[in-house]
């Protein structure tokens, strides 16, 4: 009798520390959730502190024309990967290198050529889709090449400091790219050219969407001419000099907002840097119709200094020096750069070049000599 009672109390002792067990387990897991909670909820002050002014949550959507792929997809998700809800990524892809590009914009293909009016119209689609979202107030189109130079916080603060657009816009007045068939719905007084690498705001995104009668123009008389001997995709025609070179990309959000009466709402330079500089070269892929291609030997923290040094821009047409500025002060002009290559930007980034600069040491690039 005694015997059993003795298993019996060492079963209740038994059971009392297994559950003495579980509560200490529970009260452990409580309290290290509680402390990964509030882990959380620090990071997220930080983050909400950081953007505390996107309190409306205003959104840039960052349009990318690509080919292929995102080759540099491991840049921008470094650069945008605290700040995914804030931002709306709208990705487009091509079929093959020879200027044919496929734009996929969910299950729907649309098939481009370079240097024609199909690849504005591949601009206005991811326009449409972007201005879906209600709280987009500023579209950014960038190439599959493109790097962003400063990090996110100092990139948006500089879009979203002013209320103009971005668009490269100057008087075309060497090229002979105007062709007079496009009057009366396109003025020459009007004609402009620059940088297909804009920045929208949501007013100049929907006046390109909802045109129909300056995109219908281009479409009829806006053609490039047949590319260089060793680009040349198609015979030349039977009288070359009667071509005229109208690149489209180069040409519509510009001409159209001058058409409309809105270019002084805009900042007529880009904030992407190209490099054109190139006639010096003997690189043979080098020279053309096309800006330099960076390549892994070119990927030096010199070659960024050099780009965020720039703080103006000259426009030889009309003898017109624009002084780039952010916030009223004198500012560094470009906030993405192209062409580089996947070992290029993989350079960048692995010696933390890339979205690493604070804003004061984007505020001192800016300012030193």
């Amino acid at each position: 009798m005694k015997q059993r009672k003795g298993v019996l109390h060492q079963k209740f002792h038994l059971k009392w520390k297994r559950k003495l067990l579980v509560v200490f387990l529970l009260l452990g897991f409580s309290f290290g959730s509680l402390i990964f909670m509030q882990t959380q909820y620090t990071r997220i002050l930080e983050l909400a502190s950081l953007h505390s002014h996107s309190v409306h949550n205003q959104r840039i959507a960052f349009l990318f024309i690509a080919r292929n792929r995102l080759p540099l997809d491991m840049v921008w998700d470094a650069f945008l990967k605290v700040i995914d809800v804030l931002q709306g990524v709208f990705s487009s892809r091509a079929r093959n290198l020879n200027f044919q590009f496929t734009f996929i914009l969910g299950l729907a293909l649309y098939s481009v050529d370079w240097g024609e009016a199909t690849m504005i119209q591949a601009e206005r689609i991811l326009l449409r889709h972007a201005l879906e979202d209600p709280q987009n107030e500023r579209f950014v189109f960038l190439s599959d090449s493109c790097i962003p130079l400063y990090n996110f916080s100092y990139t948006y603060d500089y879009i979203m400091s002013t209320a103009t657009s971005f668009v490269d816009s100057f008087a075309d007045t060497k090229d002979g790219r105007y062709n007079p068939k496009m009057a009366p719905v396109v003025l020459v007084d009007k004609w402009r050219k620059g940088s297909q690498w804009v920045v929208l705001t949501r007013k100049h995104a929907e006046v390109v969407v909802n045109d129909t009668k300056v995109f219908l123009t281009f479409q009829q008389h806006c053609r490039r001419k047949s590319l260089p001997e060793f680009w040349r995709d198609r015979p030349l025609p039977a009288d070359p000099s009667k071509e005229h070179n109208c690149i489209p990309d180069e040409h519509y959000v510009q001409t159209l907002l001058a058409q409309e009466g809105l270019e002084g709402e805009i900042t007529r330079r880009s904030l992407t840097h190209s490099s054109w500089d190139v006639s010096s070269t003997k690189v043979r892929e080098r020279r053309g119709w096309h800006p330099v291609t960076y390549k892994f030997s070119d990927a030096t923290p010199m070659l960024l200094k050099s780009i965020k040094d720039i703080d103006n821009i000259y426009y030889q047409t009309e003898y017109r020096r624009e002084w780039c500025s952010s916030k009223g002060k004198p500012s560094t002009c470009f906030l993405f750069a192209r062409k580089f290559t996947r070992p290029a930007a993989l350079r960048l980034l692995n010696m933390s070049m890339l979205g690493a600069s604070s804003r004061k040491e984007a505020d001192k690039s800016s300012r030193d000599p």
